[in-house]
């Protein structure tokens, strides 16, 4: 038998086990980067607005379109773009954040309960009212950068005019 008889026709692969997954790995890490640890339970406490009204899987039409974008060959010869469209209101949206029609599936569907959600309740929406409130935390850093810049500008220039007093 030539060595290119083994090349050609490799031995069968032997099933693998993944490493069993449990709390004892993450806990032992969580241990060592406390750090890690507090961005754990901040994203742990904050929950995907229970309150926005469910999607009626009977009322969306949904299609696999090609992807558009960068990425060559990859995006415009597969169809993973999802593209949603819930009846009732008329609102389509279309995701191909990844490459997974999966994950853009669950993607589409959630930005499509948000803006339904929106489109049903107005004003009153929890996804209005959370964008509301960064806008005005963001508004109140700015401010608050732009007082702190004003402070050090006056003294700033209260320090060149004391120092330029004393030397005349």
């Amino acid at each position: 038998m030539a060595a290119w008889d083994f090349l050609r026709c490799p031995a069968p692969l032997s099933r693998t086990r993944a490493a069993p997954r449990g709390p004892g790995l993450w806990g032992q890490l969580l241990l060592l980067s406390p750090r890690l640890a507090a961005s754990v339970v901040q994203t742990a406490g904050k929950k995907d607005c229970p309150a926005l009204l469910p999607l009626d899987e009977n009322a969306l039409e949904e299609q696999f379109v090609k992807g558009h974008g960068p990425g060559g060959q990859a995006t415009n010869k597969t169809s993973n773009c999802v593209v949603l469209k819930h009846v009732p209101s008329g609102i389509v949206v279309k995701c191909h954040q990844t490459r997974s029609v999966d994950h853009n599936r669950k993607l589409a569907r959630k930005i499509l309960q948000e803006k339904v959600d929106v489109f049903y309740n107005g004003k009153n929406s929890p996804v209005l009212k959370e964008k509301r409130e960064a806008e005005r935390k963001k508004q109140e850093r700015k401010k608050r950068v732009k007082e702190t810049l004003e402070k050090k500008k006056a003294l700033r220039e209260l320090w060149e005019s004391s120092k330029s007093a004393t030397e005349h």
